[in-house]
C-alpha cells in the first residue's frame, strides 16, 4: 500500500496527541506478526554475517555500512524463494521490519572493535579478554537503547524527521511487500532498476577487480577531475595545497548522491556551505598558519587529507552541533515534561494513546540508572576509570545522545567519532590518564550511537505501522548476536594476541589511530589544543545558538541546518558535495517535472524513496559482494 504521511502544515501546526492519534487510526497495523520466532532467528544470522563484513570494511576505512535496507532485501528474498517451494509462509511487512531491527543492531556492534577499544590495546599494549570485551559492548549498547526510547517521542512522532536511511529501508520493504497491483509493481521495477544500475557502478569503480579479468578499460576514475588535471599539466592548489589533500575531488560516489536526495535540499545546502567555509577557506588557512600539520612522505614533504584537517576542524563542527541540538530540544521543554509524565498518568488517560504499545517509562527511568552502574563499574574493574570519573559520563551521555539524533535524524551520518573526542577533550581537564580519557569517550560515543541507530531502526517502524516495543526488543536480540559473532572473529583473524600489529598497511585501522592521537594529545595538557581551534569551537558554538534560534522563531521555514553546517566540518568535502548534489538533483526533479501524468515526475517526484532507496541497496549489495570477495581472495 502507499506509505501515508503527514503534510508539512500538520507536522509543524499538531499537536504531538493528534499526531499519535492519527498514526493509531491510519497507520498502525495492530496484532499483524512481528517479532516471531523466524524474524528473530533470520534477522540474528543475517545481522550477524554483516556484522563480519563492517568489521572488515571499518578496519580498512574506519567507517561502518549500514545493513538496513541490505537485510531487508535479503531476508525478503530468502522467505519468498521458501514460500515458492512450499517450505514457508512468506513474511509480513512487519516480520521484515523486526529482522532489520535485529540485523541493523548486529551490523553496528563492530564500532568500538574498530575504534575506542582497540585504540585502548595499541595504547596499553594489553589484550582485553574476549568475554571482557562482549560484556562491555553489550552493556553499553544497551544502555544505547535505554537512552533512545524517551526521545523517540519528540524526533518521530512530533517532529517526524526523515532519519533517511531508515526511511529508505520503510520504502523497500512497503514496495517489497505491497500487493497493489499496478502501483507496487511500478515501485518495485523502480527499486530492481536502480538496485541493478547502482551495483554496476559500484563494480565499475573496482578498477583492481577489473584489471584482473582483462576489463579494466570499463573502470569509472576514482576522481572525475584526475583526467582533466593531467591534460592540463599541473594540479590546482589554495594557499598552496593541492585539492585532493583538502578533499575537494568529485567522485562518483552514487550512493551518498541517493542518501542526499532522501535528506532533502535544506541540510543538503547547509552541508555544501559549510564544506566550502571549512575546506576552501579555513583548512588551507590552518595549513598554513601551521595549525594542521600533514604526514611526511619518503620525500620529506607534508601530505594533507582529511584526518589531518578534521583533527582541528572538529571542534568548530561539534561545537556548532552541540549548542544546536541543545537549543532545539531545551526550546521544547513540555516534550521532555510529557514523557516523564506518562508514569504517573492513569491507564486510561486518553492522552496516552499509545500507552499500550510503546515502552513503558518506568523501563527507563530504572534501567538507565541500572545499567549505567553496570558500565560504571566494568569501566572501574576492567579499566581502571575512577568510580566517580566513570559516573560523570552518564549525564553526558544524555546530551550527546541528543546530538547523535538530531544529526542522523536528518543526515543518516552519527558523528560518535566527534562526539567522543568532545567527550576526550572534557576529560583531559579533569585527569591526566590516557586510558580514562579513551574509555570514557567510549561511554558516551558508543552509547549516543547506538541510541542514535535504533531511532533510525524505529523510523521504517513508524512508517509500516509496527509496534515500538517489539523493535526495542528486536534491537537488544541484534546486540547480542552481533558480539557473538564479530568479536571472537576480530580476536582470531586480526588481533591475534598481538596489539601493536593491529594497525598495518594492509589495516591501517583509521578510527583507532585518530581515537589514539587525539588522547595523546589532549592528556599532555590542553593547551595542546591550538588557539585557533579554541577560538573556532566558541565561534562554532555561538552560531549554532543563532541558527537554531532563527530556525525557531522562523517556525522551520529558515533554509539553513545548523546540525547540516556543523557536520561538514567532520565529514570529507567530496561526500558533503555528493550529499548535496542528489538534494538538488531531486529538488529540481520536482520543479522541473510538475505535470503528473508524465512519466519523469511519476518516477522522481511521486517515487522519489524508491529510486534513492534503490541506489543504497544496490550500491550497498555490491559494496558488500566485493569487499566480502576482496577478504576472501
Amino acid at each position: 500500500m502507499a506509505l501515508k504521511h503527514l503534510t508539512d502544515e500538520q507536522i509543524r501546526d499538531w499537536t504531538v496527541e493528534q499526531k499519535d492519534r492519527w498514526w493509531l487510526e491510519n497507520v498502525y497495523r495492530g496484532d499483524m506478526p512481528q517479532l516471531t520466532l523466524r524474524s528473530a532467528l533470520s534477522g540474528m544470522l543475517i545481522g550477524g554475517a554483516l556484522s563480519l563484513t563492517n568489521l572488515y570494511v571499518g578496519m580498512k576505512t574506519g567507517w561502518t555500512l549500514g545493513v538496513g535496507i541490505t537485510s531487508v532485501i535479503i531476508a525478503f528474498a530468502m522467505f519468498k524463494v521458501l514460500a515458492s517451494v512450499g517450505m514457508a509462509d512468506e513474511f509480513t511487512v512487519l516480520e521484515n521490519n523486526c529482522m532489520q531491527s535485529i540485523a541493523t543492531a548486529a551490523g553496528y556492534m563492530t564500532s568500538p572493535l574498530i575504534a575506542s577499544l582497540a585504540a585502548y590495546m595499541i595504547i596499553t599494549n594489553r589484550v582485553i579478554p574476549m568475554g571482557t570485551t562482549m560484556l562491555w559492548m553489550i552493556s553499553l549498547a544497551l544502555l544505547g537503547v535505554l537512552f533512545a526510547f524517551p526521545l523517540k517521542r519528540r524526533f518521530i512522532n512530533d517532529e517526524q524527521h526523515p532519519f533517511p536511511e531508515g526511511r529508505a529501508a520503510g520504502v523497500v520493504m512497503d514496495a517489497l511487500h505491497t500487493s497493489d497491483a499496478k502501483e507496487g509493481i511500478f515501485k518495485a521495477k523502480i527499486l530492481v532498476y536502480g538496485g541493478g544500475l547502482a551495483a554496476l557502478l559500484e563494480l565499475l569503480k573496482q578498477d583492481h577487480l577489473l584489471d584482473k579479468i582483462k576489463l579494466g578499460f570499463l573502470a569509472i576514475p576514482h576522481s572525475l577531475e584526475a583526467g582533466l588535471y593531467r591534460l592540463m599539466g599541473w594540479t590546482p592548489k589554495i594557499g598552496g595545497v593541492p585539492l585532493q589533500q583538502l578533499t575537494i575531488t568529485i567522485e562518483p560516489d552514487h550512493v551518498m548522491v541517493a542518501a542526499g536526495g532522501l535528506m532533502g535540499i535544506r541540510t543538503g545546502v547547509s552541508l555544501l556551505l559549510g564544506a566550502i567555509f571549512n575546506y576552501f577557506v579555513l583548512a588551507p588557512w590552518m595549513i598554513n598558519h601551521g595549525d594542521i600539520l600533514g604526514n611526511v612522505n619518503a620525500s620529506g614533504a607534508a601530505v594533507f587529507g582529511f584526518r589531518p584537517i578534521t583533527t582541528w576542524a572538529l571542534w568548530c563542527g561539534v561545537a556548532m552541533m552541540t549548542t544546536a541540538s541543545l537549543f532545539a530540544f531545551l526550546s521544547k521543554p513540555g516534550m521532555l515534561l510529557n514523557s516523564f509524565a506518562s508514569l504517573f498518568r492513569k491507564k486510561d488517560d486518553s492522552k496516552d494513546i499509545l500507552g499500550h504499545i510503546e515502552l513503558p517509562m518506568s523501563v527507563f527511568l530504572f534501567g538507565i540508572p541500572l545499567v549505567g552502574s553496570v558500565v560504571v563499574l566494568l569501566a572501574w574493574y576492567f579499566f581502571h576509570v575512577p568510580i566517580w570519573l566513570g559516573a560523570l559520563a552518564i549525564p553526558m551521555v544524555f546530551v550527546f545522545t541528543i546530538i547523535a539524533a538530531h544529526s542522523t535524524a536528518l543526515t543518516a551520518i552519527t558523528p560518535t567519532g566527534a562526539l567522543g573526542k568532545l567527550t576526550q577533550l572534557t576529560y583531559a581537564a579533569l585527569t591526566p590518564s590516557i586510558t580514562t580519557n579513551v574509555m570514557t569517550a567510549s561511554i558516551t560515543g558508543e552509547v549516543a550511537g547506538n541510541a542514535s541507530n535504533l531511532l533510525m531502526d524505529i523510523k521504517p517502524g513508524y512508517m509500516l505501522g509496527g509496534k515500538p516495543r517489539h523493535q526495542a526488543l528486536g534491537h537488544v536480540l541484534g546486540i547480542i548476536a552481533g558480539a557473538i559473532v564479530c568479536v571472537p572473529i576480530f580476536y582470531i583473524a586480526f588481533l591475534r594476541n598481538n596489539p601493536s600489529g593491529l594497525i598495518s598497511s594492509e589495516y591501517p585501522m583509521p578510527g583507532a589511530t585518530i581515537w589514539k592521537a587525539v588522547a595523546e594529545i589532549l592528556t599532555r595538557g590542553i593547551s595542546e589544543l591550538p588557539l585557533t581551534a579554541v577560538y573556532a569551537a566558541l565561534i562554532g558554538a555561538i552560531l549554532g545558538i543563532a541558527l537554531e534560534a532563527i530556525k525557531v522563531l522562523s517556525k522551520g521555514r529558515f533554509p539553513i541546518s545548523a546540525v547540516g553546517l556543523g557536520l561538514a566540518f567532520v565529514i570529507p568535502f567530496n561526500t558533503c558535495f555528493a550529499m548535496f548534489l542528489g538534494s538538488f538533483l531531486f529538488w529540481l526533479a520536482e520543479k522541473s517535472f510538475q505535470r503528473e501524468d508524465s512519466f519523469a515526475h511519476r518516477v522522481f517526484v511521486q517515487n522519489l524513496e524508491p529510486v534513492a532507496a534503490g541506489v543504497i541497496a544496490g550500491g550497498a549489495l555490491m559494496g558488500i559482494l566485493i569487499a566480502v570477495l576482496t577478504a576472501a581472495f
